[in-house]
């Protein structure tokens, strides 16, 4: 398969508008898994998936030939939703407040999380499991995300992140122990 979308892209790069239309349906998919687990926000992934394909148009002329544009596209996409997270911080800051606004927590300190008492407990683990990601770190969050849940190897989640296989390493190990960590006491 990499050959392929290697192979497709390539005639992109030529101007083959058959190969984009191609490339886009087997890799936007994917890409949008992931930025919606990133933003925990289908609309803004979605945004953010359009702006990340435009990049990937804009630069394709500095794609390296021969090369799989998957951990190419992941890291426009990563960058893009690292730019959209960086800018919502700045705007968050109001005038006069000195502190971004609290997030609803329980007794706990975690964040509150809406379980109902009559669903079955898989699915109320579910949800705690969701939203203990949400409390880790963005670094280690994106970790767990690249290789728990969209399947990435060590080496694959570094390229996308942008940081070395060591890093990804501690990052995803630290995420997974503070996972476990929130998670221990709150599934029984």
């Amino acid at each position: 398969m990499p050959a392929e979308e290697t192979d497709l892209m390539s005639r992109y790069c030529d101007g083959d508008v058959a190969a984009f239309r191609t490339l886009y349906a087997r890799l936007a998919p994917r890409l949008l898994g992931y930025l919606r687990r990133m933003t925990r926000d289908t609309a803004l992934a979605e945004d953010l998936l359009q702006q990340s394909f435009l990049k990937m148009h804009r630069a394709r002329g500095a794609f390296v030939r021969g090369s799989d544009p998957v951990p190419w596209l992941y890291a426009i996409a990563h960058r893009t939703f690292l730019d959209e997270a960086r800018r919502r911080k700045r705007s968050r800051v109001e005038v006069g407040r000195d502190e971004p606004p609290e997030i609803a927590a329980d007794i706990t300190g975690l964040a509150a999380v809406d379980v109902d008492p009559g669903a079955d407990d898989s699915a109320a683990l579910g949800k705690l499991a969701v939203a203990a990601l949400e409390t880790l770190p963005t670094g280690q969050r994106e970790a767990v995300v690249l290789t728990k849940l969209g399947g990435k190897s060590i080496a694959e989640a570094a390229a996308i992140a942008g940081v070395t296989p060591g890093a990804m390493k501690v990052r995803a190990h630290r995420g997974y122990q503070a996972l476990r960590k929130l998670l221990e006491g709150r599934s029984r």
